[in-house]
């Protein structure tokens, strides 16, 4: 039975249409508005926020915090500055990968580790012989994503301070209606954006402040259904869509290593600190790579809209992401699958992510993608496309 986040009693106020779905347990509001565009529109044009306190979060303390985050991740944590914050994925023993997340670095020997899926037993499984302390801090911590547009003038309305100077994947403490918040240059939209991590007591408290202040620019409450087209956009992939989980695949075809999934270049072979599944994925490099590659994918329209025709339609076209994988062919040969289709509003295109064989992964090359219309499957052609679909310059200025 899902339960509510810190910030529940103010998103039923809001929740007239009472959309409500499931994140790790807890309700999480689909849309609030009566379009999903309307939410969409206020990530890229104006401020929106969205709540992400399902996210697990964890303490990692001590003088060995470091090197336990290092035996886990794929990315160098030692070298990783105070205040700054990465993006890494962490492996089993194969080296496939079990989750995704954020290491924040909050002093020499404290960090915040943010988690798709529980992994407080997998930290402490590696934390064998080390002088380190790891604090499951899901429930005492509320998040909030401050995304869009105009993010960082919400920001500075409602803290008083300036925030040109905290870049990318950075992080500053600052304090909102009285309440010590610790903001990240972060989030999952592809957009300028903030993410907000708040002690619980004193969550409402910043909710109420950011409707108050942010009211003079535009800013709305965001569903996870807006927040699921924009980082398809952002060419951002999700756990149980892109990839499973190693810990919950059922055959070894659903498990992915890094480099399956794009996330290669996150992989640090040469950190003092041997990672669990380094020697599966140095192995697998000498072998020339896996098989299969995550590719974007532009689907034809002409294609599309010509499926509609034959059944004398006009195309209507879910504004939601479609995440069920659907097969991807080449002359009428499966050779990967498709999986998060959806339309991207700013780019105006039909786009996904395809996992398919490394001889096709090339951008430009022609594949096609299985489109359904009125119970009749058929191929749409679509293009390999570079990632990500959409590379605003505001995300990282």
């Amino acid at each position: 039975m899902s339960v509510g986040t810190a910030f529940f009693e103010r998103q039923r106020e809001r929740n007239a249409k009472l959309a409500w779905g499931d994140w790790s347990g807890y309700h999480a509001a689909g849309v609030f508005a009566d379009s999903v565009d309307i939410e969409y529109n206020a990530v890229r044009e104006a401020a929106a926020v969205i709540d992400v306190s399902p996210l697990y979060k964890y303490e990692v303390s001590g003088p060995d915090a470091a090197t336990l985050l290092d035996r886990v991740v794929t990315r160098d944590v030692s070298a990783l500055a105070v205040d700054h914050v990465l993006y890494t994925p962490w492996c089993d023993e194969d080296g496939r990968v079990i989750d995704d997340g954020t290491v924040a670095r909050l002093g020499p020997d404290r960090f915040r580790v943010t988690a798709a899926d529980p992994s407080y037993r997998w930290f402490a499984m590696n934390a064998t012989g080390l002088d380190v302390e790891i604090r499951d801090v899901s429930e005492e911590t509320a998040a909030l994503a401050l995304q869009g547009r105009l993010s960082r003038e919400v920001l500075t309305a409602v803290t008083g301070e300036d925030w040109d100077d905290v870049r990318y994947f950075r992080r500053r403490p600052s304090t909102i209606a009285g309440v010590d918040v610790d903001v990240t240059r972060t989030g999952y939209t592809g957009d300028r954006g903030y993410e907000l991590w708040i002690p619980r007591e004193g969550a409402l408290a910043v909710w109420d402040r950011l409707f108050d202040v942010g009211r003079a620019y535009g800013i709305r409450p965001a569903g996870i259904q807006a927040l699921d087209i924009a980082r398809v956009e952002a060419g951002l992939i999700l756990i149980e869509a892109e990839y499973t989980s190693a810990r919950h695949a059922f055959t070894p075809e659903l498990k992915y290593s890094p480099f399956e999934i794009g996330l290669g270049r996150l992989v640090a072979f040469g950190k003092s600190v041997p990672f669990t599944g380094r020697r599966a994925l140095l192995a697998e490099r000498a072998a020339g790579g896996p098989e299969r590659r995550l590719v974007g994918l532009q689907l034809d329209w002409s294609a599309i809209e010509a499926m509609y025709a034959r059944h004398g339609l006009a195309p209507s076209i879910s504004p939601l992401v479609r995440r069920d994988p659907v097969p991807v062919t080449r002359a009428g040969v499966q050779i990967g699958r498709a999986t998060s289709v959806t339309w991207g509003p700013t780019i105006k295109q039909m786009i996904g992510f395809g996992s398919v064989r490394k001889e096709v992964s090339a951008p430009g090359t022609r594949l096609s993608v299985e489109w359904t219309v009125e119970g009749e499957r058929g191929p749409a052609g679509a293009t390999v496309v570079p990632l990500p679909f959409l590379d605003l310059e505001r995300k990282r200025s």
